[in-house]
């Protein structure tokens, strides 16, 4: 009877998911399926396609169709006995207990180190489920869709081998992957292996050291430096373990440089005995010794560090990225170092270097951004050939008292499989099983070049820091946690037991470690010292520069001309948009000199002119090929292309045989995830332009910790340089509280110590002369750009041929009307931005003369040399007025009047026009906004009223 099965029961029904995995695995290698699925596939690959093709992937819905008709037909034969179908009906359903186990075994893995949960229900892995029972335990079943070492197993070998490989401390997630390919993969790497690890007995002692080292930290420092906060990795000792084997295998695979993303818990024990940081350093911190070089500093759990180290595969260099206490931030500034680095090698693949990312459980389900960084892991313009995501599961979060409000999904690592991420929820109290599903992870990284989530699972000994009391809100938990030995006691215990370590020995270690500590010792051996690597970057020429260093950003006038028709030449049989056509010729007109250069076209010859110079140029943003307001059309679309992946030309990429590169990508809709990928990316490449656009300036706010926490602050408080550029359309046209304002005033308010550049260009040749002065003087600094809207096209806003031929960029642009004579001058009207082409057509009307009208386009640093030049020209002048578009509560008006008034004269009186202070940036109703625009020019020209300030 079983002869007859094995030859013919995949014809009967009911087994159509069985069927569809079985084809799944003959389209990717029919060698891969028993001979008689084989033949059954391969005479299917006969029958015509329904659309008259001869493809070779025919469609699973005829393949399901055909098997339940010949099923059918072979019941209605009476081919087949009744035993046969019962047989037959078995089989199928221990296939769909492999599925289940497949899909499921992980919600009864045994992951807990504290044992506090029973098992769940889970119907689907009991065999009853399936209508199998005990008297079937001992029959022969096909196991060939499995891996687990034969043909034929009996229920029972079956059963036992998926609880062990499934249900063990390591709990798989893969079968949410539409990969057929990474599945079997899955499959075949846990089910060989039946769950076990195989390790030899240094393997083993090397596992104990790391955790020897990680707990031998934590208690030193806990008797040492009683009480002060290092936010203890107790309890999760194993991930020092992880941290080990991925440095390890990466060597081994051929990754020569891996950068490290983690917020607080385990920070110290990573930096001393991962990355090898000098133990008496981090005494030093601990006793405020520490070298206080930096204007503001930062707390020793927020620190980075770098180093090298040896592995299999030679020098491995590892960088642990600073971090703030915003914990996830720091993902996508890791995944920008990471692709900066890849690029300047020339790693396309990420083969060269590897990002890591480490999460606290709370944080890694609870804070956005982990998502926005997720959507960018496959994106052209930010995958980093995948990301190794270690999860520090603490199964308590932050200091959620109950369980159930810690999040909404069964695992904290589930939002990874918004893009198919396999997931090793592991047991941190077997280290083994750790260090293995490191391995997998690596190997899967490495094969498919996808993120990957390593979930341990392990406790927290102490609080949230070490000045916390947890057993005040999780009494059940931490009676648990006391009683526990430590993971280093557990596993040195079963060494002892298998006769691997001799008694003595892991106490032997501890006592090792301790001598070390005191001696301030390295814990990572070898650290090398003198090692640097060819693509490693130097930041020191541009360290210790001025703001007002000089730098010619002139373009010789035959260089403009090369570059300007090689910008607005297209293929031949291109065929452009007819507005786009008509764009490149009047761009070729302006090239030329026969008509103004205006701000797409000055922007443009900015960039080119750079990447011909070998400056590299990466402009990334929600709509930065065409431009948001259609001004920039640096990605030309074949308007007769024929599929998406060709039918684009980038003049900008075509400027010259050995230009630097020219990147353009329309980000993710993302504002905070893709700015700090830019802001990691200009970290490590200080020798190309990073650009970030917002779409319109407003939406820059949900960017803002990245503002605040890097792109402000990170020079002051870790010494680290960038030369970020940031792009905010920003200006009042009457289009509502969304999309007026890029909220100058905040960048204002965290202006100091010469940490930023913040300017509002108002001319083509301004934004020319300010891009490529942000790559030609040895000066990085962030640079925030508060670009307009509708100056793109304004003819005011033109600039002639000479302008970019000569000169620089103007910090402040001084009066040019030859009808306003100096000497009757009685009051200067200072502004910035956008409005000065509104008080020029004002004064024009008025024809107020006596009225000296003074654009402030850089407004941080202040150029006070050249603003008070520009005010001793007018010695009559008794009256100065800021005049704005913005409330009088936003924009600049309240950081620069003490600039102006710094500036002033004896006697000079400092008034206020523009709209009134607002709760919300404009308004929404177009008439109003006419009326306050009226308004306020009319305030700019009239007698001073409410606030005045007098020298």
């Amino acid at each position: 009877m079983m002869q007859q099965y094995r030859s013919n029961s995949y014809l009967f029904g009911g087994n159509a998911p069985y069927v569809e995995e079985m084809y799944e695995a003959y389209l990717d290698n029919p060698g891969s399926v028993p001979d008689n699925w084989r033949a059954y596939f391969d005479a299917l690959q006969h029958v015509p396609a329904t659309d008259g093709s001869d493809a070779r992937d025919v469609a699973h819905a005829p393949v399901i169709e055909s098997f339940a008709q010949r099923a059918k037909a072979n019941a209605l034969g009476n081919k087949a006995s009744s035993a046969d179908l019962a047989v037959a009906r078995k089989q199928v359903h221990v296939q769909s207990l492999i599925a289940a186990y497949r899909t499921l075994g992980n919600r009864w893995a045994e992951l807990d180190p504290l044992k506090r949960g029973e098992r769940p229900k889970i119907p689907e892995l009991d065999p009853a489920f399936y209508d199998l029972s005990e008297s079937d335990m001992d029959i022969t079943f096909s196991a060939a869709n499995s891996y687990f070492g034969g043909e034929t197993m009996t229920l029972r070998q079956i059963l036992q081998a998926l609880r062990e490989t499934y249900c063990s401390s390591i709990g798989a997630e893969f079968m949410h992957g539409s990969d057929p390919a990474e599945k079997r993969w899955w499959q075949e790497r846990l089910e060989k292996q039946r769950g076990k690890p195989s390790f030899t007995a240094q393997e083993k002692r090397r596992i104990l050291d790391r955790l020897t080292a990680a707990e031998g930290l934590e208690r030193y420092l806990h008797t040492k430096y009683v009480g002060q906060k290092r936010f203890s990795l107790e309890g999760g000792e194993s991930f020092i373990a992880a941290m080990d084997e991925v440095i390890q295998r990466a060597g081994a695979n051929g990754v020569q440089e891996i950068v490290i993303g983690m917020a607080h818990r385990g920070r110290l024990n990573v930096l001393v005995n991962t990355l090898g940081k000098m133990p008496k350093d981090l005494f030093a911190e601990f006793e405020h010794k520490a070298s206080e070089d930096l204007p503001a500093g930062d707390v020793k759990y927020h620190q980075g560090f770098s180093s090298d180290v040896t592995t299999p595969g030679g020098p491995v260099h590892l960088s642990l990225a600073f971090n703030p206490s915003h914990l996830e931030i720091v993902n996508p500034v890791v995944e920008g170092s990471v692709r900066a680095r890849q690029d300047r090698r020339g790693d396309k693949e990420g083969a060269q270097v590897l990002p890591v990312l480490v999460h606290g459980d709370a944080a890694f389900g609870g804070q956005g951004v982990v998502q926005e960084t997720l959507c960018m892991a496959q994106t052209r313009g930010y995958r980093t050939g995948g990301t190794v995501h270690i999860v520090i599961n603490n199964q308590i979060g932050f200091t959620t008292s109950d369980p159930r409000d810690l999040r909404s999904t069964h695992y904290c690592s589930d939002v990874v499989k918004m893009i198919e991420a396999p997931v090793l929820h592991v047991n941190g109290d077997d280290p083994e099983a750790v260090v293995w599903a490191t391995q997998l992870a690596m190997d899967y990284r490495t094969a498919f070049k996808k993120d990957v989530v390593i979930d341990i699972i392990c406790f927290r000994k102490l609080g949230h820091n070490e000045q916390d009391t947890p057993a005040l809100t999780q009494p059940l938990m931490y009676k648990k946690i006391a009683a526990h030995p430590g993971t280093r006691k557990v596993y040195g215990d079963k060494l002892v037991a298998q006769q691997t370590l001799a008694a003595d020995e892991p106490d032997s270690m501890v006592k090792a470690y301790r001598a070390a500590m005191d001696e301030g010792r390295h814990t990572v051996d070898p650290v090398l010292t003198n090692y640097k690597s060819k693509y490693s970057t130097d930041w020191s020429p541009f360290l210790g520069k001025k703001w007002t260093d000089a730098c010619d950003t002139a373009v010789p006038l035959g260089e403009w001309k090369r570059l300007a028709e090689r910008i607005t030449t297209l293929p031949q049989d291109f065929a452009a948009h007819n507005l786009v056509q008509k764009l490149l010729n009047d761009r070729a007109t302006m090239g030329r000199g026969e008509i103004n250069v205006d701000w797409g076209m000055g922007e443009h010859m900015a960039f080119a002119s750079l990447v011909a110079s070998g400056y590299a140029v990466r402009l990334s943003g929600e709509d930065c090929g065409r431009g948001t307001f259609t001004h920039r059309h640096a990605v030309i679309h074949d308007q007769n292309r024929t599929t998406w992946d060709e039918g684009t030309y980038i003049p900008l990429q075509n400027v010259a045989e050995n230009q630097a590169p020219f990147t353009v990508i329309d980000s993710i809709l993302s504002e905070e995830a893709v700015l700090g990928f830019e802001y990691g990316y200009a970290a490590a490449e200080p020798n190309t332009l990073t650009i970030w656009e917002a779409q319109f300036g407003d939406f820059v706010n949900g960017a803002q910790v990245v503002i605040d926490q890097f792109i402000a602050s990170g020079e002051v408080k870790w010494g680290r340089a960038n030369g970020l550029t940031m792009m905010l359309p920003h200006g009042y046209e009457g289009q509502g509280p969304e999309h007026s304002s890029a909220r100058l005033e905040r960048f204002m308010q965290l202006a100091a110590d010469n940490n930023m550049q913040i300017v509002q260009p108002t001319t083509a040749s301004q934004i020319f002369h300010v891009l490529r002065r942000q790559m030609l003087r040895m000066f990085r600094k962030p640079l925030v750009i508060m670009t307009p809207k509708s100056l793109l096209r304004a003819k005011d806003a033109t600039s002639p041929l000479s302008e970019f031929t000569k000169g620089n960029f103007q910090t402040v642009i001084g009066e040019a009307d030859a009808q306003v004579q100096a000497d009757k001058v009685k009051r200067v009207v200072v502004c910035s931005g956008k409005v000065v082409y509104d008080l020029l057509r004002k004064r024009e009307e008025s024809k107020a003369h006596d009225v000296a009208i003074v654009r402030v386009e850089q407004l941080y640093p202040f150029p006070h040399k050249a603003f008070a030049a520009e005010l001793k020209k007018y010695p009559n002048a008794t009256e100065i007025v800021w005049c704005q578009d913005e409330p009088q509560n936003q924009g600049a008006w309240f950081f620069v009047q003490h600039y102006i008034h710094e500036n002033m004269s004896a006697g000079q009186k400092l008034g206020y026009a523009g709209r009134p202070a607002s709760a919300s940036p404009a308004v929404g109703y177009a008439h109003l906004h006419q009326e306050q625009q009226k308004a306020l020019l009319e305030q700019a020209f009239a007698k001073l009223k409410g606030f005045v300030l007098t020298k």
